[in-house]
């Protein structure tokens, strides 16, 4: 049996973590976070919105599935880093393509295994998320004390935008699954390939535009309507994607973002963010839909925020009429969505594709759908808080797919 190589997690804190080298070896940065699914590790892992951040699996066993080409939520794995305590000696499903830990040392990504990842979990629950660095190989023989300076002299969360990163560089057109409503303008800003088939499943010619796209590139797909996806970063540095954003909501045009997308039409509307503690990052948080009622288990993957009054309609600072918050997160009253009773747009700071997780949000897209149907046929006139309209009734959550 080989020799295990030694490697440490390093926590800006000064805290340290010795295991295992899992993955490919050497060192690496970001922001240390944690996700709570028991399951979907290759969707959290090519989940854009991940990018610039070590993510530690709170499931103690993970990469008994393998990994495969089906089940990739984009081009590659985004994660800087993977922590996890268990990795999985063999692979046990008829699915299964490649190992994960092939998966890893192929794309480079440096992982850590034989922690604890729970105690690492509750230690950032208590400060926080935080700079961390994981060492392996030669970088393990380097001294703590130059460990925790690289660590320390890595890029904070706050103030960055990965949006370039992430983004195509190039647009990318899905056709529409059924009867075709239109085209569909998604500003890629970490999409998901899941929200790209659910869109498409609901009739949306789907137009996958670079995150740095203008107003005037988005208008020339002729949209019925325009999306803004997850993503990672900070949205307070994301000024241009606010600004084309007026510009759509401006044009008229039907609007749904989700995760980023969330955060960014905040902004648009006038509204501050801001940075959790820790997070919400997972397949179980309970998010209450304040049109009808439910309770939904949500899947989320967010460090950011947006303020907003939890009580009755608002005004928008930026002049778009009335708003309000649509969902609250039951765990902790985070804003988990926004709606413009005044114009038609709306938004959740939730994953409602839920690749991996629960589907109670998927009901969604087909409330975008509606809502976009609803206006088409109204022509481009707004202003009667008509747009409550597009509520689903209280079962069509269960909707498969």
């Amino acid at each position: 049996m080989a020799v295990p190589t030694p490697a440490v997690l390093v926590l800006e804190d000064g805290t340290r973590y010795a295991g295992r080298a899992y993955g490919a070896q050497g060192r690496t940065l970001g922001e240390l976070v944690f996700a709570t699914g028991m399951t979907g590790y290759q969707e959290t892992l090519t989940d854009p919105s991940y990018a610039g951040q070590i993510v530690i699996q709170t499931a103690p066993h993970i990469g008994n599935t393998g990994m495969n080409d089906e089940d990739m939520e984009s081009r590659r794995i985004w994660v800087a880093g993977y922590v996890v305590r268990d990795p999985s000696r063999i692979v046990s499903n008829h699915r299964s393509q490649r190992s994960l830990d092939e998966e890893l040392v192929a794309t480079g990504i440096v992982g850590i295994a034989g922690i604890d990842t729970r105690a690492v979990t509750r230690h950032i629950r208590d400060l926080g998320a935080m700079r961390a660095g994981i060492f392996s190989g030669e970088d393990a023989g380097l001294s703590e004390e130059q460990q925790l300076d690289i660590v320390r002299s890595g890029r904070e969360m706050s103030g960055l935008n990965l949006s370039a990163e992430v983004s195509v560089t190039d647009a990318a057109v899905t056709a529409a699954v059924g009867e075709k409503i239109g085209n569909l303008a998604v500003l890629d800003l970490g999409v998901k390939q899941s929200t790209i088939d659910n869109l498409a499943r609901r009739g949306f010619e789907v137009h996958v535009l670079p995150a740095t796209s203008t107003l005037e590139q988005i208008l020339a797909v002729d949209p019925v309507a325009v999306f803004y996806s997850n993503g990672p970063g900070d949205p307070a540095a994301s000024d241009s994607q606010v600004e084309v954003l007026r510009g759509v909501l401006d044009e008229g045009l039907p609007f749904f973002g989700i995760c980023f997308g969330n955060q960014l039409l905040g902004r648009a509307l006038g509204l501050e963010t801001y940075k959790l503690p820790f997070g919400h990052r997972g397949i179980n948080q309970p998010v209450i839909d304040r049109s009808t009622g439910k309770v939904e288990i949500t899947a989320h993957n967010h460090g950011f925020a947006v303020k907003a009054p939890l009580d009755g309609p608002f005004e928008s600072p930026n002049g778009y009429g009335r708003l309000e918050v649509s969902h609250v997160d039951l765990n902790d009253d985070v804003v988990e969505g926004l709606n413009a009773l005044d114009i038609p747009a709306f938004s959740v700071q939730y994953h409602p594709e839920a690749a991996a997780g629960p589907h109670d949000a998927n009901y969604l897209f087909d409330r975008f759908a509606d809502l976009v149907r609803t206006h088409a046929g109204r022509g481009s006139s707004s202003g009667d808080a008509a747009y409550r309209d597009p509520v689903i009734s209280p079962d069509s959550h269960r909707k498969d797919a």
